[in-house]
């Protein structure tokens, strides 16, 4: 079994497991996901697949061949070799937790 999303004008619609001989009798476009795939590397060393796992409303780019979420804050940027967002300012490295201040474009710790 595999995992297979749907499809419609550039946009997950639903992510299912399945055999592939059942994907072949669905009618609209069927593209196979890897769960264990992130950032373009699959988490358990094996081939990774599409850059990230699909998920309902992310992105399948054909171009890239990969998917991604939408972007969260219109300052970020598509990382082309991940796919994924990344902020303008990278997340402090301190240990502490934080959230992203877009009209500051800036991470404000949580407290």
């Amino acid at each position: 079994m595999s995992h297979f999303a749907k499809i419609q004008d550039g946009v997950v619609t639903t992510v299912i497991v399945a055999e592939q001989d059942f994907i072949d009798t669905q009618e609209g476009t069927w593209v196979q996901t890897s769960y264990n795939t992130q950032g373009g590397q699959h988490t358990l060393g094996g081939t990774p697949l599409r850059k990230n796992y699909a998920g309902v409303g992310y992105t399948y780019d054909s171009t890239r061949d990969a998917f991604y979420t939408p972007k969260p804050y219109p300052s970020w940027t598509l990382n082309e070799t991940t796919c994924l967002w990344e902020p303008p300012v990278a997340y402090p490295d301190d240990d502490k937790m934080y959230t992203w201040n877009e009209d500051t474009t800036s991470w404000i710790e949580v407290t």
